[in-house]
């Protein structure tokens, strides 16, 4: 079977050794198509590949078109949103994610953008501390789990809610359950945002729900761009100047929330799973993933049907 690797934004030297070792020890072939500039490229490479190996790379129909012999795509890391999964089963292919692997990365950037954001973004001026502060966590997956491990380093109190995880699972992690988004930013002095981009959470967060944050909140977004209602969230941090927004996926309005100087941050690129570690994991599984596939028909991570 040919396996093709087709990323915009390359795998680390590292992590490509370990899908092709992966993948060659099972008897398969590996082909790299890497900092590709035009669509015609990932076009002709997936005429002939059995499975591919993506990043944020999109997967669309017209990619599913061309691609006549491909059974399996996974999408390494946890959001695949930059696949037509509706196309994806209309073609009879195997959509997949690896969750968990770039989770520890996602959440120690969560706090790298915490302690920037309570110091001030580092000034000079006196900022405050994260411990005894309350945390919220919106989402209790992968990356969720980590925050909380995380936070409780820091002495922080812990609150969560997942509206598809059980509250008491929530408590057996040491974690408090809320009964609603809605409770989560009432009672937190920060909100960390892990859910996924779906037509129920898209704009989801917005003025009234930020709204309820304590004075001198924080919202970090390390999730997706389209759950942030921006037009509100814009409307909200010119009324409330004491709330702070910190993101590492630039918004669509960025111009427009650089105004907030000192109250607003985002990093230049998604850097949530830049990690040499997440980005050698989220390969190597994949490439796991699709040799369980081929070997047994396994398809435990796939998210079409």
């Amino acid at each position: 079977m040919k396996v093709l690797v087709a990323t915009e934004k390359p795998f680390a030297a590292a992590a490509v050794e370990g899908i092709r070792k992966e993948v060659e020890a099972a008897g398969n072939e590996l082909a790299l198509l890497e900092k590709y500039t035009e669509k015609a490229q990932l076009l002709d490479a997936v005429k002939d590949a059995d499975a591919l190996i993506i990043r944020s790379d999109k997967v669309d129909a017209e990619v599913l078109d061309a691609a006549k012999q491909l059974k399996i795509v996974v999408r390494a890391g946890a959001g695949y949103d930059n696949i037509d999964l509706a196309a994806a089963t209309a073609h009879s292919v195997v959509a997949e994610n690896t969750p968990g692997q770039n989770a520890n990365a996602v959440a120690e950037l969560v706090f790298g953008l915490l302690v920037f954001a309570v110091r001030n973004f580092y000034n000079g001026k006196a900022g405050t501390e994260l411990k005894g502060k309350k945390l919220g966590i919106l989402a209790f997956g992968n990356v969720g789990r980590n925050v909380a491990r995380i936070a409780a380093g820091f002495g922080m109190e812990v609150y969560a809610y997942d509206a598809y995880c059980p509250a008491e699972v929530i408590e057996q992690a040491g974690v408090k359950a809320v009964a609603s988004q809605e409770a989560l930013f009432e009672q937190c002095d920060v909100v960390s945002l892990h859910i996924p981009a779906t037509a129920e959470t898209k704009e989801s967060i917005n003025y009234q729900l930020v709204g309820k944050l304590k004075k001198g909140g924080i919202l970090v977004n390390t999730a997706r761009k389209e759950v942030i209602n921006e037009p509100e969230l814009i409307k909200l941090l010119g009324e409330r100047t004491d709330l702070k927004f910190v993101t590492d996926i630039k918004p669509d309005a960025d111009a427009e929330f650089a105004q907030f100087e000192g109250r607003y941050f985002a990093t230049p690129k998604k850097m949530g799973a830049q990690t040499a570690e997440a980005n050698t994991n989220a390969g190597i599984a994949a490439a796991r993933q699709i040799n369980a596939f081929f070997k047994d028909g396994d398809t435990k991570f796939q998210v079409n049907k």
